[in-house]
């Protein structure tokens, strides 16, 4: 492959964005619809804070297998 991934063929690709700005959509979701993403392994988190997500998580949609990749 010679350069970068090849651009997309759809005349609204002009449209799209090219960056994502992750932790405005994500301030948006939780601002607009009241959805929050976070990452078990956030550093702004404390240690209770982060375990009080990852037992939500847990709750919510059971348990993370060991070892799986969340990249």
């Amino acid at each position: 492959m010679n350069g970068g991934p090849n651009q997309p063929r759809s005349p609204l690709a002009r449209f799209q964005s090219s960056q994502v700005d992750v932790d405005e959509q994500k301030r948006y979701g939780w601002n607009r619809h009241g959805i929050l993403v976070i990452s078990e392994d956030d550093n702004r988190l404390t240690w209770p804070e982060r375990e009080l997500v990852k037992q939500l998580g847990d709750r919510l949609y059971g348990h993370r297998r060991k070892g799986v990749c969340h990249a």
